[in-house]
C-alpha cells in the first residue's frame, strides 16, 4: 500500500491529538521526579507499545517513585508488590478458599489483577513466582484451580530490580527477561540535579500531589494511533539486519563475533518496530526515521544478548557490543 503526503499529515494530525495527554503525564511526573528523562520516555514507550519493562538501578534512584508516579497520573488500577523470596504463586494471582458453609471454593483474584502492577525487586521472587507471572506477561491470563482468567486491559508489568546486591536473589531465566519489552537503566543524577532533589524532597513529610491527567481510554486510542504510524520498507529492513547482526555480526563486518554467546530473538524485531513507532509519535512524527530506531535499539536489545567469558573477561557490556553493532548495520 503507497502512503501519500496526505495520508502522513492526517496521521500527525492525529498523533498531535493523542499525543496531549502524554506531554501532560511527563509534566506531572516531573513534578516529582528530577531528571531522569530516559526512565519517563522508556515508561511512555512501554505503556504506548503495550509491553512490559524492566527497570534497574541501585537503591536510591526513584524507580519504584518514578513507576508509582506514572500510575497516579492515569486514572487506572495500580499494586505495588514486594517480591521476597517466601512469596508464593498464591499471593501472587490469587487462590481458591474453601467455604464451610455453603461447602464450595470461591476464587479470591490476588494483586495481579490490575492495571500497572509493580513488581519491586522482581529477582528476589523463587521459579514458581517468576513461571506464575510468566503467564501473566505473556498470556495475558493466569489460571487458578481450573479456570482461566483474562488480565485487565491496560495491563502492564513495570519490574525492578537491584544489579549490585545478589544475595538472596534468583536470577531471571532468559524466556522471562526476553518478555520485557524494554529493559531500562537508570543512572545516577548530575549534581545540579541532585541539587533540585535535595531543595525538593528533604524535608521530614514531603507532600507532592501528582495529579491524574489521563484514562485507560485515551491509552487505548493512543496504540490504535501509534499502529498507524508510517515505517518505510528500509526501516523495516534496518529494524531486521541490526538484529541479524546480533546473532551474525559477520555479516557486516561488526568485529564483536567473539563477544556474543547468543543473539536476539524474532520477539527482538518485533519489540523495536513497535518502540520505535512509540517513539516517533513522542516526537509528535506520523513516521518513523532511522534515529527513532538507535534511540531504542540500547533499551530493546541490552537484555536479549547472550555475551561470552570473553566478552566478561574484556568488561565489554551488552551496551558496548549493540553500540558497535549500531556503527556497523548501514543506515538507509
Amino acid at each position: 500500500m503507497t502512503i501519500t503526503q496526505h495520508d502522513i499529515s492526517s496521521i500527525e494530525r492525529q498523533v498531535e491529538a493523542a499525543s496531549k495527554p502524554f506531554r501532560q503525564l511527563v509534566e506531572q511526573m516531573h513534578r516529582v521526579i528530577v531528571g531522569q528523562d530516559e526512565l519517563l520516555e522508556g515508561l511512555l514507550i512501554g505503556l504506548l507499545s503495550n509491553g512490559h519493562i524492566l527497570i534497574e538501578g541501585v537503591p536510591g534512584l526513584a524507580k519504584t517513585t518514578a513507576v508509582a508516579t506514572l500510575a497516579a497520573g492515569i486514572r487506572t488500577g495500580f499494586q505495588r508488590i514486594q517480591f521476597t523470596p517466601d512469596l508464593l504463586p498464591a499471593d501472587l494471582i490469587g487462590t481458591l478458599i474453601y467455604r464451610p458453609g455453603s461447602g464450595d471454593f470461591v476464587v479470591k483474584k490476588g494483586p495481579i489483577f490490575t492495571n500497572i502492577v509493580l513488581a519491586d525487586e522482581i529477582n528476589r521472587a523463587p521459579a514458581k513466582v517468576q513461571s506464575a507471572l510468566l503467564e501473566a506477561m505473556q498470556e495475558r491470563q493466569v489460571t487458578i484451580g481450573t479456570e482461566t482468567y483474562p488480565m485487565a486491559d491496560p495491563f502492564l508489568v513495570l519490574a525492578t530490580q537491584n544489579p549490585i546486591e545478589q544475595e538472596g536473589t534468583y536470577p531471571l531465566p532468559e524466556a522471562q527477561v526476553d518478555r520485557f519489552l524494554l529493559k531500562l537503566v537508570v543512572r545516577y543524577p548530575t549534581p545540579k540535579q541532585e541539587r533540585q532533589i535535595l531543595d525538593r524532597m528533604a524535608t521530614t513529610a514531603p507532600k507532592i500531589v501528582v495529579e491524574p491527567v489521563m484514562h485507560p481510554e485515551s491509552i487505548s486510542e493512543a496504540r490504535r494511533v501509534v499502529d498507524q504510524v508510517f515505517i518505510d520498507d528500509r526501516i523495516k529492513d534496518y529494524i531486521v539486519n541490526i538484529v541479524v547482526a546480533s546473532r551474525d555480526p559477520g555479516l557486516f563486518k561488526a568485529p564483536v563475533k567473539d563477544l556474543i554467546q547468543y543473539g536476539a530473538s524474532p520477539r527482538a524485531t518485533i519489540a523495536l518496530t513497535l518502540a520505535s513507532r512509540a517513539n516517533a509519535f513522542l516526537d509528535g512524527r506520523g513516521y518513523v526515521v532511522p534515529q527513532d530506531v538507535k534511540d531504542v535499539a540500547l533499551e530493546v536489545l541490552r537484555h536479549r544478548l547472550g555475551l561470552t567469558y570473553e566478552a566478561e573477561a574484556l568488561e565489554k557490556s551488552s551496551d558496548d557490543v549493540v553500540r558497535t553493532l549500531l556503527e556497523h548495520v548501514p543506515v538507509p
